[in-house]
């Protein structure tokens, strides 16, 4: 389970135990997802080098004090969603290079009376709690001056002594998972001067009383606060906006998978003079039930003229109020991507005045559908450097559009359109057409640099003079099969030409122009399942000096053709030895079987109307007609015979009106004769009568040689029926 790194991966295996054989050599152990109850001192003793070990996910209960006395070098310790009841400090004495440490989703209710984590000197994250967690103690932290991130979820927590989190200094990111919010109040208390980075969640705010709890805030030194997961009101937002203002050193706003219930019609205007901060707003996935009916939020105008950026994503924007847009007058990057916003809705919210310092503009994933309008909506921005219009459905694109003179770059992936004409600016450096459906590129765009046709049906390269300063381009997964000497010709400047995940036909030539002639820095010409041949800096891993093509990659139309005729070959033996061998009439045979099989062995007896069906040859009709059936049908009393010439239903598969005719005769009569050796349908008739005969144990067969003939002269197949002739009566004429 290890590889040439020492990394081994033994997850998922149903081991009950760590494993007997570890060596000094490893360094990444991960047994997570097993059924390991114990850890006991032998286990780890040799991992002397180890430096990550991950248990998440078995089922410990129980370590043995040394258990981990080896692991000096151990930097990452993963014993989370276990069933440890306690935590002893004796398990952390050794672990001098731990940084981080997960001990989340176990058993324990507190930490003990002291700190389990005060020889852990270089600790960098710790994540704690679980759904049984309700104390916290002063002094169970000690020995922490310094954490990355304190993860704490304690939905259950009940005790918290005040000032158990002081002895921490510093707290770059800090999770809360709390429902009470007098602990909620107790912990921010210790931690308002420590904290950078405060992330709250699963809190409800649903009336101005809970939001009391973050009054503590005011004096934070936080640069970012998160809400996620948390129930916010018209009633509550009020409140805390007035908080986080007084913030002095607040900067981030983030709110994630939270949910609004109210219109925003917020009864108390907010302030915003105090806060000369605040300049990120991060809003994802923002549930709001009315969001139709949602104001202008002229009430949070003050709040907005010093923000620099704003994330509104996938939260059922359709409009932003050209009054807000005037009043970013900061802005430099927004992104709308996700929402609701259409054609006519941007020109409103991109009115005059509006978003006046943008540099950058995501509405990817939006209603868009008229690229002409969109173009001429955001033709103002003067500023406006980066815009992606992606995943919208733009189909057909005009022939001149008005775009913002400082545009340069363009993402127009995803958006339906067949072709490309002069709409695209000339100004752009960067340009993605991805995932459309375009069969050429042709424009002419003097200063672009990159250019990205991922996903769509070029046959060939775009003509390199319209784009002579191009050094990047990407044409992977189109329907490209060959380049020319003078296409890699015309584009020697380049730094990376990614043609990957096309239909490539590579022969040693071109193998050998890409890495002796073409000055491109680096060329992918990579394939799943398909041909190889990769350029000077190596594609997939291999260098192309190193690449040895097989004869199939050098000869493939040789080779194909050779495997072509060998198909031929085979497939003319195996009709040979199937006529040889008779393998028509077996798949007849057993075609015919398997009809009788669908049927019951023997036909209720008011279904047999025949004494006996007559299988003769054509040749030998006059005999049987005039003769045979003659006296058997004028015989006191009289026989009922079923022939083929009178009796069989008109428009029904002659062998389906064979096994009928058999199936509703008591009997069936061969008339055997040179000439019914040799007739096809008599070999039905014999064959099916041979199934009936040896499958239903019965005497049905009765045999007549009309002349005389040799047993060895029917056909070998029928050995049993040849049996039958050495073994039992039969009838000669005369």
């Amino acid at each position: 389970s290890c590889d040439a790194s020492q990394l081994c991966n033994c997850s998922s295996m149903g081991l009950d135990f760590i494993p007997s054989e570890l060596t000094a050599k490893i360094t990444v152990l991960n047994l997570a997802h097993n059924r390991i109850k114990r850890i006991q001192s032998q286990d780890l003793q040799q991992a002397v080098n180890l430096r990550a070990l991950l248990l998440q996910s078995n089922e410990i209960s129980s370590i043995d004090e040394d258990s981990f006395q080896s692991l000096a070098k151990l930097e990452l310790l993963d014993l989370s969603n276990n069933s440890l009841t306690h935590l002893s400090p004796l398990w952390f004495g050794h672990l001098f290079s731990l940084q981080h440490l997960h001990l989340q989703g176990n058993s324990y209710r507190d930490l003990g009376q002291s700190s389990p984590f005060s020889s852990l000197r270089n600790l960098s994250s710790l994540h704690l709690g679980n759904s049984q967690f309700s104390v916290i103690r002063q002094g169970n932290f000690e020995g922490i001056e310094l954490l990355h991130k304190l993860w704490i979820d304690g939905s259950n927590l009940s005790q918290y002594e005040q000032g158990s989190l002081k002895p921490i200094k510093e707290i770059n990111h800090m999770i809360i998972n709390l429902r009470n919010s007098t602990i909620f109040s107790e912990i921010v208390r210790d931690v308002v001067h420590s904290v950078t980075w405060l992330d709250v969640r699963r809190i409800v705010f649903s009336i101005p009383a809970q939001v009391q709890v973050l009054r503590v805030l005011s004096s934070s030194f936080a640069r970012k606060i998160s809400f996620r997961q948390t129930l916010l009101t018209d009633a509550t937002v009020p409140e805390i906006a007035s908080i986080l203002e007084d913030m002095p050193k607040l900067v981030e706003l983030e709110l994630v998978d939270c949910r609004l219930l109210g219109t925003g019609q917020w009864k108390m205007e907010i302030q915003a003079k105090k806060s000369q901060t605040l300049r990120v707003l991060t809003i994802k996935k923002l549930s709001i039930e009315k969001f139709y009916l949602f104001t202008d939020l002229q009430a949070v105008e003050g709040l907005l003229s010093l923000f620099t950026r704003v994330t509104v994503q996938n939260t059922k924007v359709f409009l932003v109020p050209c009054r807000i847009s005037q009043c970013l007058r900061s802005l430099e990057y927004l992104d709308l991507s996700a929402n609701l916003i259409g054609d006519l809705s941007l020109e409103h919210s991109a009115c005059q005045g509006g978003w006046p310092s943008l540099q950058t503009l995501n509405l990817s994933q939006n209603s868009l559908s008229n690229l002409e309008i969109t173009s001429k909506s955001l033709s103002h921005l003067g500023n406006l450097i980066v815009l992606d219009i992606s995943q919208n459905n733009f189909g057909e694109i005009p022939d001149v559009c008005k775009w913002p003179k400082l545009l340069k770059y363009l993402n127009l992936s995803s958006t339906q359109i067949p072709k490309v004409t002069n709409c695209i600016p000339s100004t752009l450096e960067v340009l993605d057409v991805s995932g459309n459906n375009l069969k050429e590129f042709g424009l002419q765009l003097p200063i672009l640099k990159e250019l990205y046709l991922t996903r769509n049906q070029l046959k060939t390269l775009p003509g390199a003079a319209p784009i002579p300063n191009l050094v990047a381009l990407s044409v992977r997964r189109n329907k490209l099969n060959s380049f020319s000497k003078e296409e890699f010709e015309s584009f020697r400047r380049m730094e990376l030409l990614d043609a990957s995940d096309n239909n490539f036909i590579c022969s040693c030539e071109f193998l050998s122009f890409i890495h002796h002639e073409a000055g491109i820095a680096q060329v992918l010409v990579g394939w799943p399942d398909k041909y190889v041949c990769d350029s000077p800096l190596a594609v997939r891993g291999a260098q192309v000096g190193a690449v040895h093509l097989s004869l199939m990659e050098c000869h493939r139309s040789l080779v194909v053709s050779l495997i072509c005729v060998l198909v031929f070959l085979v497939i003319l033996l195996l009709v040979a030895v199937g006529y040889k061998y008779h393998m028509v009439w077996y798949l007849r045979m057993t075609w015919a079987w398997l009809q009788a099989k669908r049927k019951p062995k023997r036909a209720p007896p008011k279904d047999v109307c025949y004494d006996a069906f007559v299988s003769y040859s054509e040749n030998d009709s006059d005999w049987v007609e005039n003769t045979m059936v003659r006296e058997l049908e004028q015989a006191c009393p009289p026989f009922r015979l079923c022939l083929h010439k009178r009796d069989f239903v008109p428009g029904k598969w002659i062998v389906d009106n064979i096994i009928d005719s058999i199936e509703k005769s008591r009997k069936t009569l061969f008339v055997l004769s040179e000439h019914f050796v040799q007739s096809e349908w008599c070999k039905y008739e014999l064959d099916f009568s041979h199934f009936r005969l040896f499958d239903e144990n019965n005497d049905a067969a009765i045999l007549v040689l009309l002349e005389p003939i040799q047993s060895k002269a029917i056909p070998k197949r029928f050995c049993k029926l040849r049996k039958i002739m050495n073994t039992k009566t039969y009838l000669e004429w005369p």
